[in-house]
């Protein structure tokens, strides 16, 4: 199961996230998402468990508890959604006549 893990300390590193989480089961994976440019924490991350009933108990006890001096959320994780490239509502990159000659 994928757990999502939000209001985390900018500090905490993916191998403190995986220790906090190995108390309650066997952890496959867990990464901090960090800033693409700066490469700094962007406060939240994502924990992998290999057992369904073990990642449930550990979002049951770890949600609100505090980490690092601050309160974590912990829920499980949303499948991911595809972004559209287009056809959204940028005028920059629709067809909504911007571009069309007014003379």
């Amino acid at each position: 199961m994928n757990i999502y893990v939000s209001n985390l300390s900018f500090k905490v590193q993916d191998e403190e996230l995986r220790n906090y989480f190995a108390a309650y089961g066997e952890v496959s994976s867990a990464t901090i998402i960090t800033d693409r440019e700066t490469g700094r924490s962007r406060g939240f991350g994502f924990v992998e468990m290999a057992d369904d009933n073990e990642a449930q108990n550990a979002i049951r006890e770890l949600n609100q508890s505090s980490i690092d001096g601050r309160q974590i959320s912990v829920s499980e994780a949303r499948p991911r959604t595809e972004r559209s490239s287009s056809g959204g509502k940028n005028p920059f990159k629709s067809n909504n006549n911007y571009d069309r000659r007014r003379w």
